[in-house]
């Protein structure tokens, strides 16, 4: 039943039972959150070894430093030598932090802000602030706090659309081969937040070989889905240092990763990936602001996992929890919507998030009326800059908090309230 083609009489019966159903809904005084991609209790439950494999007497390395004290700025050698393993990269392309990407990429950014970026051909960096106005490229919809951390440093946001196999390489090209203002963009490269592509090898040797009018351009390369799979296995993405490398531009690929989303969300470790000269260019600017790391949080990872291998096996316990929420969203979503000409969504692989796009205009309408009715989403417009959907239609759903039941419920919930306001927003144009 195509609710756009439906003439007057049918569209007021569906908008008069969706009406009915919600009121039946909103009277069940729920209280149900699928907000931000936060892991469930029996997710963390199976890092919770982490907790006492590092005890007293026993906090030394492997050459007998021991770790409880200040310094080792990079990271523990053994944290090193595992997340190069990782990132796919070098021991001396790694830099092991905290437990925050995004502080790792906040630091990063305010660095190219305050203090310019190497570029391999000047002795000394420029900062970008002093360069005039300064622009990032951000695929959309995409990720709110990467948004975020450009408007509070001021930086200019120019979106462009992804594709199934990435960001549109054509708008990409265009916009940083003659804007020397341009100085990065923003990646999610496997299981996109929020709509779950995962980036051809095509998109990334054109990302990697572009030219680019600014030499100190950057790609903020956010892997925070590595190895995030819902049972199938985790999906390849090609390296990006590695493919910059090739192409002789080294200095190009700044690259995240954590665990926060694999062992304790709050107590993970961050890592950045790069060439050595960023390497040294972001050691260089945290030793203004910090003593070294945590190592003792750093050495507990490496003795939990041993090596990818370890990762990997402990992935697939993540996905045999969370593969059934998943797959409970695309259920309602097939069995509610499919086929009523308002709402499509996406069907990812990994990651924690699926996207839906209704009809023009009506996803804050949706969002406000589900929360009424006691499901919380997360707001309208978040995965644009600045918060603004131009279009109001996408809304990002986060199934891997709630237990399978309470996302049976919220969905239930989700889609009648997709069902009313697009019937009212059908009804009001015709």
């Amino acid at each position: 039943m195509d609710m756009t083609k439906l003439d007057a009489d049918s569209l007021a019966s569906a908008e008069a039972t969706a009406e009915k159903s919600y009121e039946t809904l909103r009277g069940r005084n729920l209280a149900l959150d699928m907000t931000r991609g936060k892991p469930a209790s029996d997710q963390l439950d199976l890092a919770d070894a982490m907790l006492t494999i590092v005890g007293a007497g026993d906090t030394e390395g492997d050459d007998g430093t021991d770790y409880r004290n200040y310094g080792i700025l990079a990271g523990i050698p053994e944290a090193r030598a595992f997340f190069a393993g990782y990132m796919d990269v070098e021991p001396a392309e790694v830099v092991v932090g905290g437990n925050s990407s995004l502080t790792m990429m906040y630091d990063a950014m305010a660095g190219g802000m305050f203090f310019g970026m190497p570029t391999g051909k000047d002795a000394g960096a420029k900062s970008w602030r002093d360069q005039g106005t300064v622009k990032f490229i951000c695929p959309v919809p995409g990720y709110d706090r990467h948004f975020a951390i450009c408007e509070r440093l001021g930086v200019e946001m120019i979106t462009v659309d992804m594709t199934p196999d990435g960001p549109d390489m054509d708008a990409v090209e265009a916009l940083v081969a003659d804007d020397a203002s341009i100085k990065g963009m923003w990646c999610v490269p496997k299981y996109s937040n929020p709509s779950g592509e995962t980036y051809t090898d095509e998109t990334v040797d054109r990302l990697a070989a572009m030219p680019v009018a600014a030499p100190d351009f950057r790609i903020f390369w956010d892997n925070a889905y590595a190895v995030h799979h819902l049972g199938g296995g985790p999906a390849g993405v090609k390296n990006l240092l590695a493919a910059c490398k090739a192409q002789g531009n080294p200095e190009r690929a700044l690259m995240f990763g954590s665990t926060s989303k694999i062992t304790h969300a709050g107590a993970g470790v961050a890592v950045l990936a790069a060439s050595e000269a960023n390497v040294a260019d972001a050691l260089e600017k945290m030793f203004y602001g910090s003593i070294g790391p945590d190592k003792i949080n750093q050495l507990r990872h490496v003795r939990f996992f041993k090596n990818m291998a370890g990762v990997l096996a402990h992935m697939d316990k993540q996905a045999a929890l969370i593969g059934p929420k998943f797959a409970a969203v695309d259920e309602a979503l097939e069995r509610r919507l499919a086929g009523k000409g308002i709402a499509t969504w996406t069907k990812p692989d990994g990651g924690y998030f699926v996207s839906v796009d209704v009809l023009d205009g009506c996803a804050s309408e949706i969002i406000a009326l589900a929360g009424k009715a006691g499901v919380k989403l997360t707001p309208a417009g978040a995965t644009y800059p600045y918060g603004k959907d131009p279009y109001d239609r996408n809304i990002r759903l986060a199934p891997t908090m709630p237990s399978v039941d309470e996302i049976k419920t919220a969905m239930e919930v989700f889609c009648t309230c997709v069902e009313l306001v697009c019937a009212r927003k059908i009804s009001s144009a015709s």
